[in-house]
């Protein structure tokens, strides 16, 4: 098929939509509706209705009719353990991914982030992780995808640690783009849930991609002294300098106070936190809404130099609590791809809206 059919084609499916849009507005929102219902469901089988309305934020009741309707069509079973996708309601979720953008006004809201944060490419994700758990999951599906088309054979990949990096490897499957790849955390652990620290990822990355890795062994926040001691390990230092080295780095972006908390911060480092005007967290730096940085942990790992020197750098954050820290981050100037979901998408447009600010203008 020649590129010339390909964009006839692509163009009439768009004013399909549109015309769609127009004159049967409610039927979109039905298709909505029953689009986030299956991703629910797909994410979360097998799951019983109550389990489902509390993710979905709606009734038992309401929820009934819908899924009844879905079992009739033959796209979803019902069993005493719960509901689950059919292989036809699958193919029918896959057939729909390539729709959805267009469909559900995903691929405008990317634009407008584009333009708005001065970021190359924005991909925008179904969901709002703050309100719906299959949101993180599509912004792994999504992450795993770009981390397979970024990577290149010999590769050094730098990884922080985190749930949403966390449910990357979900989707992560052996592939020769990962050949001879070593998988490197970024920081040190956080003290909290082991399978969410960068060294656990590194391995788990490592493990489903048929890579190597390497571990980081050293607690993410130090006192100044036992920085400069552990600098000083030949461990350490070895994979400081593959860190260096890294032409992916893939990350989150956290809330600036709930990075905190996990850091274990006082109330009074918190308090003195907020009073800098820390919004956003990443690497260990915090930043304020100007994107300046108002405080940095003297720990071990990745820095923003080696961060600016990537090739690619891929950074995954999403639910619409995010939306500061993420608008933070991007004045960093050093991103490559933006993967968020919908939730943060419009929320950022509303902060932009609401501050009147210039680039709004572009909306």
């Amino acid at each position: 098929m020649s590129l010339v059919i390909l964009i006839e084609d692509e163009s009439r499916m768009r004013s399909l939509l549109d015309i769609q849009k127009q004159l049967v507005p409610d039927l979109i929102h039905i298709m909505r509706k029953r689009y986030d219902l299956m991703q629910s469901i797909r994410y979360l089988q097998p799951v019983g209705r109550r389990a489902l309305a509390q993710n979905l934020q709606t009734t038992e009741r309401i929820l009934r009719a819908e899924v009844d309707l879905l079992k009739d069509w033959g796209l979803i079973h019902v069993s005493p353990i719960g509901m689950s996708c059919t292989e036809e309601g699958l193919q029918l979720l896959s057939n729909m991914e390539s729709m959805a953008d267009e469909l559900f006004g995903f691929s405008d809201l990317a634009i407008q982030l584009e333009r708005l944060l001065h970021i190359n490419k924005v991909i925008v994700v179904a969901g709002d992780m703050d309100v719906s758990e299959w949101g993180k999951k599509e912004l792994g599906r999504v992450g795993a995808a770009l981390l397979k088309l970024h990577a290149e054979e010999d590769d050094v990949i730098a990884i922080t640690g985190g749930s949403t990096i966390a449910a990357v490897s979900e989707h992560l499957t052996p592939s020769p783009h990962f050949r001879g790849v070593q998988f490197v955390p970024g920081r040190g652990g956080l003290g909290e849930k082991v399978e969410l620290q960068a060294n656990t990822l590194a391995s788990i990355f490592a493990a489903k991609t048929g890579a190597q890795y390497r571990l980081l062994h050293v607690p993410d926040r130090l006192g100044p002294d036992a920085v400069q001691s552990l600098m000083g390990e030949e461990q350490v230092s070895e994979v400081l300098q593959l860190l260096k080295r890294s032409r992916v780095i893939m990350h989150g972006i956290g809330d600036a106070v709930a990075m905190a908390k996990r850091r274990k911060y006082t109330d009074l480092e918190i308090s003195e936190l907020t009073e800098l005007g820390a919004v956003g967290e990443a690497f260990g730096y915090y930043f304020n809404a100007a994107g300046e940085i108002v405080h940095r942990m003297p720990t071990i790992g990745i820095t923003l130099d080696n961060v600016r020197q990537a090739d690619v750098v891929l950074s995954l954050a999403g639910g619409s609590s995010k939306a500061k820290a993420i608008m933070s981050f991007a004045k960093q100037s050093c991103q490559t791809v933006l993967i968020t979901d919908e939730g943060a998408a419009r929320a950022i447009v509303g902060q932009f809206r609401q501050a009147r600010h210039p680039d709004a203008q572009l909306l």
